[in-house]
């Protein structure tokens, strides 16, 4: 187990990511639950990468939601409907993942889903550099379906009750109320990263386990597959 400080961790895995040698562009996962503190890093990681000559392709899971009324199908704040219901993993497979892997031929699009209107998005396919980076985060990336699309896995852990209070914090502010940001993280983001670790063991398929209890101070872990 390794500490330090946040910028020596993103120069680890900026220099773990450099040191990926592929015939491809590298799909890096950054997973973990929400309000973990994923976003922040894997910015500052895009950052370093583009100040060391990389091309770096930001993504995000939430830009692949399917439409509200098939997420919320099983209810609003049902937890296995946010595990099974609220992605399109067959869809960033066929537009991003694939074609950015072994083989692929390297045009990609990188959202399908505008949340903020509920409407799907239709950007022009990209061709991405040979040697980009493309860096994904978001939930539930090391599932099954989607851990062997990845060249180099990242899981942010958090005690899952920190993630209610760093919500409040962070939503409430702007949404102006309390209840119902409680009530998701307690009856459906909660359970279904319960559901997820106990059928996927996300932090067993990473290379670096990142322990973001402290983000300014974290603790990483560097994993053997």
């Amino acid at each position: 187990m390794d500490r330090g400080t946040r910028s020596e961790l993103i120069d680890r895995l900026a220099a773990a990511i450099c040191a990926v040698r592929a015939a491809h562009p590298l799909r890096v996962a950054v997973d973990g639950p929400p309000a973990a503190g994923k976003t922040t890093p894997a910015d500052e990681l895009a950052v370093v990468l583009r100040a060391r000559g990389r091309h770096v392709i930001r993504a995000s899971v939430d830009d692949f939601l399917v439409p509200r009324a098939q997420r919320y199908r099983r209810g609003r704040y049902s937890a296995e409907g946010c595990y099974f219901d609220a992605h399109d993993r067959a869809a960033l497979c066929r537009v991003l993942l694939d074609p950015l892997g072994p083989g692929g031929h390297r045009r990609f699009q990188d959202s399908l889903y505008d949340r903020d209107t509920d409407a799907p998005l239709t950007p022009p396919p990209t061709t991405a550099p040979e040697d980009a980076v493309l860096r994904f985060d978001g939930v539930f990336l090391l599932r099954p379906e989607l851990v062997d699309r990845w060249d180099l896995r990242i899981f942010v852990s958090v005690p899952l009750e920190q993630t209610v209070d760093r919500a409040l914090k962070r939503d409430a502010a702007v949404a102006g109320f309390t209840t119902e940001i409680e009530r998701s993280w307690r009856d459906r983001y909660i359970p279904s990263q319960q559901l997820y670790a106990a059928t996927a063991r996300p932090a067993d398929h990473a290379d670096f386990v990142v322990h973001n209890a402290e983000p300014q101070q974290p603790t990483w872990e560097v994993r053997s597959r």
